[in-house]
C-alpha cells in the first residue's frame, strides 16, 4: 500500500505528504470509520465516540513511538504549518460540541463538511506547487507517469494492502471485544483500549512500513491525516447517520477528550523545535501509551492502587514537560544556528 501510494502520488502530481494526508490517512482509518458507524447505529455511542477518542491518542503516542524507535521522523514543515492545528482545533471543537453530552446530527455534519474543505484544499495547494514531472519521475524510475497501465497496477497495490489490513483489524477487534466484555468494562473503556488498538492497527502497520521504506512524510502525515479524519470523517459520519446523533459521557468529557487535545498540542513544539522526533521523544511517547492504558484499566477495575499511580504520574508528567521544554529551546536554537549556517 506505501509502495502503492508514493508512486500514485507522483503520477497525479501529488506530493507524498498530502497522499499520506488524505488517500492513506482515510484508507487506515477506515475501521474506525466501519466501528463507529455501526457502534452508533446499534445505539453504543459510547463505544463509537471511544474509538475515535482512542485512536487518536493511539495514533500518537503509540504509532509516532514506534515508528520514532524504527527511525527518527522528519516532520514536513507544512504539518507544523496548517495540519497539526487544524487537528488541534478539531479536538478543541469536538469537546466543546460535546459538552452538553450529545453530538447532533447536524453538528456532526458540519465536522464532515470541514474535512471536504480541508481535502478540496490539500489537493489543489499540492498540485499547484507541487514538483514537476520530472522531478517525480526521479522517485519513481523510468515507468511511464501517464501510463494507464502503470497506474492501474499501483490502484490495484494499494486497494489488496489497504483491504488485508482492514480485514485484519476486523477480526482483531471482534476478539477483542469479546475478550473485554467477558472481563466486564465498560464501553467506553473497550472504544478507548482494544477497539482503539484494533482499529489503529492499520496506521501502525503503515507507519512504520513506510517508515522503512524511506516514505516518513507518508509515516508522519498518516498519523496528523487519520487524526483529522477520525474526528471529522469518522464522528462526522456516524452521528450523522445516527438518528439523534451520538451521546458523549461525561468521563469523555472531563478526561479523554482533554487528554487526546493535549497530547495534539504537545506535538507542536516538539514538531516546531528542529522539524524531527528523535528516538527518544519517540520512547517518550510509548511510555505515556502505556501509562494512559494503565490508568483507564485501573480506574476501570477500581485498582487499589489507582490513587497511587495518579499521584506516581503527576510527578512524571511534570517532570516531563520540564525535560521536553528544555529539549524545545535547545533543539530551536540549534536548528536556528544550522539554518544561519546555511545561509
Amino acid at each position: 500500500m506505501v509502495r502503492g501510494a508514493a508512486r500514485l502520488a507522483a503520477a497525479v502530481g501529488v506530493t507524498p505528504l498530502v497522499i499520506g494526508l488524505t488517500v492513506v490517512a482515510f484508507g487506515t482509518s477506515a475501521p474506525e470509520l466501519a466501528v463507529s458507524v455501526q457502534a452508533g447505529i446499534i445505539g453504543q455511542a459510547d463505544l463509537a465516540v471511544g474509538n475515535v477518542i482512542g485512536s487518536n491518542i493511539a495514533n500518537i503516542l503509540l504509532i509516532l513511538g514506534a515508528s520514532a524507535l524504527v527511525a527518527p521522523l522528519l516532520v514536513n514543515p507544512q504539518l507544523v504549518r496548517l495540519d497539526l492545528p487544524l487537528v488541534i482545533m478539531a479536538s478543541v471543537a469536538m469537546y466543546f460540541l460535546g459538552r452538553d453530552g450529545r453530538l447532533t446530527q447536524g453538528e456532526c455534519l458540519l465536522l464532515f463538511l470541514g474535512l471536504v474543505a480541508y481535502v478540496s484544499y490539500s489537493i489543489w495547494h499540492s498540485r499547484h506547487e507541487n514538483k514537476t514531472a520530472d522531478e517525480a519521475a526521479e522517485l519513481i524510475g523510468s515507468q511511464s507517469l501517464y501510463s494507464g497501465r502503470y497506474i492501474l497496477l499501483n490502484i490495484g497495490m494499494v486497494v489488496a494492502g489497504l483491504t488485508l489490513l482492514v480485514v485484519g483489524a476486523d477480526w482483531l477487534v471482534d476478539s477483542a471485544v469479546e475478550f473485554a466484555q467477558f472481563l466486564g468494562i465498560s464501553e467506553l473503556v473497550i472504544g478507548l483500549t482494544v477497539v482503539a488498538f484494533g482499529t489503529s492497527a492499520p496506521e501502525l502497520a503503515t507507519s512504520v512500513v513506510a517508515v522503512i521504506r524511506g516514505e516518513r512524510d507518508i509515516a508522519v502525515g498518516n498519523v496528523i491525516g487519520s487524526n483529522l479524519f477520525n474526528i471529522l470523517s469518522v464522528l462526522g459520519i456516524a452521528g450523522a447517520v445516527t438518528s439523534g446523533g451520538l451521546a458523549v459521557s461525561a468521563q469523555a468529557i472531563r478526561f479523554d477528550i482533554p487528554f487526546m487535545t493535549v497530547v495534539a498540542v504537545i506535538c507542536f513544539p516538539l514538531f516546531y523545535k528542529n522539524y524531527r522526533i528523535s528516538r527518544w521523544e519517540g520512547a517518550i511517547f510509548l511510555g505515556y501509551y502505556i501509562a494512559y492504558t494503565a490508568y483507564l484499566i485501573l480506574e476501570a477495575t477500581g485498582s487499589t492502587i489507582f490513587p497511587q499511580f495518579v499521584a506516581v504520574m503527576e510527578w512524571v508528567v511534570g517532570a516531563t514537560l520540564l525535560v521536553l521544554a528544555v529539549a524545545v529551546i535547545r533543539g530551536r536554537q540549534q536548528y536556528n544556528k544550522s539554518a544561519d549556517f546555511a545561509d
